[in-house]
């Protein structure tokens, strides 16, 4: 009983809900590059559990109440420009949180992890971009406060194995794009 009335909380909820999704959408991702259960990397399972858990519910709770409290409306109106609002501020953020925090877990170097944010983090805020606005306009419109940070982590997930591919990719494919003779 103590636990359901834990996770009646949104912050709870999101946590519990992110430290799944986002475990699972890197095995997702790790199984389209060709790996299977005896060759998964379950270190960089376990570090995508604890960035989602620990990180990104704690933040997209905070977004979502500090959106409440600024445009407490519920309408289309209101809800496009949180959306906009989101993409100019909480994307960014997130985007290079990931790939920072993500990459010095994995043990890189903080002048290395910078020179990937530097080279993956256009496409993956372009790609947000076409992504984002959308889901988060039916997120303050129709979705209720207490349902909007689990709301988010469900849509997430085909996010975060977009994310997990983009963080695999090797910087060199960055640095030179295939050009077809």
């Amino acid at each position: 009983m103590a636990l359901i009335k834990r996770l009646s909380n949104p912050l709870a909820r999101g946590i519990a809900t992110y430290s799944i999704l986002w475990p699972t959408a890197n095995l997702v991702q790790q199984s389209l590059e060709g790996r299977r259960y005896d060759t998964f990397d379950y270190g960089q399972c376990m570090r995508y559990g604890i960035y989602g858990a620990l990180y990104v519910a704690p933040t997209v709770y905070g977004w979502v109440k500090i959106s409440t409290i600024m445009w407490p409306k519920m309408n289309l109106r209101t809800a496009l420009f949180k959306a906009i609002v989101e993409q100019a501020t909480y994307g960014p953020f997130a985007g290079v949180s990931f790939l920072y925090i993500m990459s010095l877990a994995e043990g890189m170097a903080p002048g290395e992890a910078v020179q990937e944010i530097k080279l993956k983090f256009p496409q993956t805020y372009t790609v947000g971009l076409t992504f984002w606005p959308f889901i988060q306009t039916i997120n303050f419109a129709f979705i209720p406060e207490r349902n909007r940070v689990p709301f988010i982590a469900a849509c997430s997930f085909l996010w975060t194995v977009f994310l997990a591919s983009i963080k695999r990719k090797d910087m060199q494919e960055q640095k030179t794009p295939d050009i077809a003779q």
